[in-house]
């Protein structure tokens, strides 16, 4: 594919104007709807040819948020794409201002392999809606996903409006080299890095979508067996590949004991294979290498098993851990869950300050003072008090990230206004005149001046 006769057919479509209709944008949304409802079996029988993922978790962490997504957009794109009015001030007198959201033009989308679905087509949707044109790279790693999202796509749309480029990083070298009026990506950090670095050459503005060590504080006043349950099934669902798993526990000493039993208690309930459909590979070769170099023996509690030739790591929970061990130093995402005991929460709400800005922070407490300090005191993407993850299945909170774990959000009408640009309009009246601001500038003027912008001020 000739990747620069392709932005041009998108520049000169989005040029036609074509894609600012609204009911053109609900037409295309309700197709890729109708696309992926035809396709689920597809879609579901390639995933698990990439890491047997099973067709309940497919639907429930990636097709099923998709309809969620589609629907709340088409329902809300005429509010969201209205031109908005705006307090018109003294200066302006008389006169009305607004504000008019508008589609950036033709747009870039990087996708991740760890949802392949949900974290290629999410950001299509808002998109679509924002009345953009799209170029969608999914990631080449799940390469079955890939080819069907490609096939699908070209299957139902016009790549004049929205394509798909596959292939791996000469491919993504390719389209950064060009100029597109908007890019997102979802990935790690270090390409995140090289995504903004590309982008600034053409002063392209950029989301990022990144990670990062999210961790989950379990006080001593905390529910625990209700937190072990919700944390167990938060880090082990994709087994841990997902950026807003919980990356490592911070327990209080006083309970320690009590939450490794009873997390692993729990592991052992959930039977967490894939034989039971609610577990997956680890996505490839290079990866399960990575996440093997992480398990130290002399501090595995639980797990720590590696079946190298079916690329499947059993959930692994290490104790005894500190901030300084290997495992600390970079975002797992993995099956693997360090746990550290804390005795001091203000020390260890510190040690975590001194870290890059996670994407998630999860809370768990009964107390409404120390849940209050540590969300007041850490700064982070978004996250859940007495939960983990869930939080993404909320449609109206913008969903990204804060420093190193992102830039920008988008889900609902957050994904909207990161794919437009808001106009502002002065619209005066010509009945009427001052001459205040006009030449010769007097010293009666600038009194007047400064008694009306004094008072404004």
């Amino acid at each position: 594919m000739d990747v620069l006769k392709l932005i041009e057919a998108q520049r000169e479509y989005f040029n036609s104007n074509e894609t600012k209709e609204v009911g053109f944008r609900i037409a295309q949304l309700r197709q890729l709807y109708s696309a992926i409802k035809k396709n689920e079996a597809l879609l579901e029988d390639v995933i698990y040819k990439d890491f047997k993922k099973s067709k309940f978790d497919t639907y429930t962490t990636e097709i099923g948020l998709l309809y969620i997504d589609i629907k709340q957009n088409i329902k809300h794109i005429k509010k969201w794409s209205a031109i908005k009015k705006v307090h018109t001030n003294l200066a302006n007198f008389p006169g009305k201002s607004y504000t008019i959201p508008e589609p950036l033009g033709v747009t870039l989308i990087i996708g991740a392999w760890n949802y392949p679905y949900l974290l290629s087509l999410a950001p299509v949707i808002a998109a679509i809606a924002a009345g953009n044109t799209v170029i969608l790279k999914p990631s080449e790693v799940p390469e079955n996903t890939s080819n069907a999202i490609a096939k699908i796509i070209g299957e139902h749309f016009d790549p004049k409006f929205f394509a798909v480029v596959e292939g791996g990083v000469t491919v993504t070298t390719e389209l950064l080299n060009h100029k597109f009026d908007k890019i997102f990506f979802t990935g790690s950090v270090p390409v995140g890095k090289i995504i903004y670095q590309a982008a600034a050459k053409h002063l392209t503005p950029v989301t990022l979508e990144l990670g990062g060590k999210s961790p989950a504080f379990v006080l001593a006043d905390c529910n625990l067996s209700v937190t072990v349950k919700r944390l167990i099934w938060a880090k082990f669902l994709n087994a841990g590949q997902t950026c807003i798993a919980p990356d490592y526990v911070l327990v209080h000493k006083s309970i320690e004991k009590q939450f490794l039993e009873k997390a692993k208690q729990e592991i052992a309930n959930s039977h967490f294979t894939i034989e039971d459909n609610n577990y997956v590979q680890i996505i490839n070769d290079k990866n399960v290498e990575r996440l093997v170099k992480l398990i130290d023996p002399a501090k595995v509690f639980c797990g720590g098993k590696v079946d190298v030739q079916s690329r499947i790591i059993e959930p692994t929970i290490l104790h005894n851990n500190s901030f300084d061990d290997e495992v600390m130093r970079d975002e797992i995402f993995g099956p693997i869950l360090p746990v550290i005991a804390y005795e001091n929460l203000d020390e260890v709400i510190a040690k975590v300050k001194a870290r890059p800005k996670p994407l998630s922070c999860y809370v768990f407490t009964e107390s409404k003072a120390h849940k209050q300090k540590i969300l007041n005191e850490i700064s982070f993407g978004g996250g859940a008090v007495n939960d983990a993850m869930m939080h993404i299945a909320n449609p109206n909170f913008p969903f990204g990230g804060v420093g190193d774990s992102g830039i920008g959000s988008y889900h609902g009408e957050a994904g909207f206004k990161t794919f437009s640009h808001y106009k502002s309009i002065l619209e005066k009246s010509i009945s009427l005149e001052t001459p205040l601001k006009y030449y010769p500038h007097t010293a009666q003027k600038l009194k007047w001046a400064k008694r009306i912008m004094g008072k404004l001020s």
